[in-house]
């Protein structure tokens, strides 16, 4: 451990890396990251999602894209969705925090750019009706995560680093997902 290094606990059992705040730079994503702001947050794309389907515009789905790129990018630091969760929503309704580590967020942030950029592009071309099924498939893994806390994205980011494909120091604090377990 270096000076520069700094840890937060982010529960009795897991203590993650943070960078301190004057080395951040302008593409970091927070970590940990408190999970009601990315329900919250994703309850704010299903609404936008819906919307995007209903109306079947291209723009619809290129400000989806837009928004989980800006997520992708920075967490909640350039996303109005992501501000609106954090500043707004998890303080007044919420009330509640539970952290967890950032960099499968960030990978579920990714996804979700992939889909929305799909639907963009196809939308654009003239696939709406594509564009609106493969936004529908967003709005159920955005449900999951809103409703249940359950995130597609970060599952998938576990099974990648158990395989090997994501390296554990991308995560120290997930590298023990699915291991010594009975």
């Amino acid at each position: 451990m270096t000076d520069s290094d700094v840890f937060t606990q982010v529960d009795s059992s897991i203590a993650v890396a943070e960078t301190p705040s004057w080395h951040r730079g302008v593409f970091d994503f927070p970590n940990p990251v408190n999970d009601y702001a990315a329900r919250s947050t994703a309850g704010l794309v299903i609404a936008l999602a819906i919307v995007a389907i209903a109306v079947d515009k291209p723009w619809l789905y290129g400000l989806l894209a837009l928004g989980f790129a800006l997520r992708v990018a920075g967490g909640p630091r350039y996303s109005p969705f992501g501000r609106l969760a954090v500043h707004v929503i998890v303080p007044r309704i919420w009330k509640r925090t539970k952290m967890v580590p950032g960099p499968p967020k960030r990978f579920a942030q990714t996804i979700g750019l992939v889909f929305s950029g799909c639907a963009f592009v196809l939308s654009a071309a003239g696939f709406g009706l594509a564009a609106q099924i493969v936004v529908g498939l967003l709005i159920v893994a955005a449900f999951l995560e809103f409703a249940f806390g359950l995130c597609l994205g970060c599952i998938g980011f576990g099974l990648l680093q158990r395989a090997g494909i994501i390296p554990d120091s991308v995560c120290e604090a997930c590298n023990d997902f699915g291991r010594n377990r009975a």
